[in-house]
């Protein structure tokens, strides 16, 4: 039976995202466009070293291998490159062997604006006005933040972590604590409305269907003791008790549960994180995504009352 086009997870890409442009940009901004172009024909079966989002996108392919009656995720190559210079970005993706078959070239142009063509739950680039422009229009996207690349062959599970507001669910209680600069204020906010679920956030989508794959890896487990299941999916919150129970409403409204959940009131994120050593990391807090070893693959939303306040 054919996967549901509704449930299938679809994952836009820039290149930006998905390899290593340092050289590549640098030319771009240093000797400008023409150069640029001709820098990457000369290199186009030169393999582009492996981005920050490279380990994440592998793995959620690699997922339709448990799956292949189903293949219920896709990922969509979006570049501001046109066709011919983005030559060397798909024989790259090709000589990694990922399954990546649907691209669109935008040459020049923004690609945030196809993200509903292709049913993109999450869009990930390195281009933070890209990014912007695409949260501001309500689509689902995130800047990757540079850092140190871990692909290590013989992990083949799919680890993702979430902060909780402003990514997975709106930023409501996030404003009451900006408004009254006070976390009192926002305790007996969060308190009061314990029984009402949050609204969804930027990822809403992306993490339901996430979660969804994960509950036919659970059926699959059940049917077959020997199965290992693949996603493992995290909550990494700065609420502490007694804000940590309408998250939990939220979460039972979704009909959704993550595997680990952490409610730190205080503690830094990096101590866990570099425990829990995700494959990616979701935040709409800029100061929450760097750790001291610079390690923690990461994700920017600027979604909220946060990001408009910079």
């Amino acid at each position: 039976m054919a996967y549901p086009i509704h449930r299938k997870l679809v994952i836009g890409c820039a290149s930006s995202a998905l390899f290593d442009l340092t050289d590549s940009n640098a030319i771009y901004e240093n000797k400008g466009e023409s150069e640029y172009r001709k820098y990457q024909k000369e290199k186009k079966y030169k393999v582009l070293k492996k981005g920050a989002a490279f380990p994440f996108i592998k793995r959620c392919l690699n997922i339709n291998k448990s799956f292949p009656d189903k293949i219920p995720v896709e990922v969509v190559l979006l570049s501001r490159n046109d066709p011919d210079t983005g030559l060397r970005v798909f024989n790259s993706i090709q000589s990694y062997g990922l399954n990546i078959t649907r691209a669109g070239f935008l040459s020049g142009k923004s690609p945030y604006p196809y993200i509903p063509a292709f049913n993109i739950s999450l869009f990930l680039s390195a281009n933070e006005v890209d990014v912007r422009n695409a949260i501001d229009a309500h689509y689902p996207a995130g800047t990757v933040i540079q850092s140190e690349v871990c692909d290590d062959e013989n992990d083949v599970e799919l680890r993702v972590a979430f902060d909780f507001d402003g990514v997975i669910a709106d930023d409501e209680a996030e404003s009451v604590f900006q408004e009254n600069e006070s976390i009192s204020a926002f305790q007996k906010h969060e308190k009061y409305k314990v029984n009402t679920p949050h609204n969804p956030g930027p990822l809403n989508d992306f993490f339901k269907k996430l979660s969804f794959i994960q509950k036919l890896e659970i059926r699959k487990e059940k049917k077959d003791a020997t199965y290992k299941r693949i996603i493992r999916i995290a909550i990494v919150t700065a609420r502490s008790a007694p804000a940590h129970e309408r998250v939990i409403t939220t979460l039972n409204d979704w009909g959704v549960m993550p595997d680990e959940t952490f409610f730190l009131g205080g503690v830094e994120k990096h101590r866990v994180l570099e425990v829990l050593k995700p494959h990616i990391f979701f935040d709409d807090q800029l100061r929450h995504l760097k750790s001291p070893a610079g390690n923690i693959p990461a994700v920017h939303i600027p979604f909220g009352i946060i990001n408009k306040n910079g």
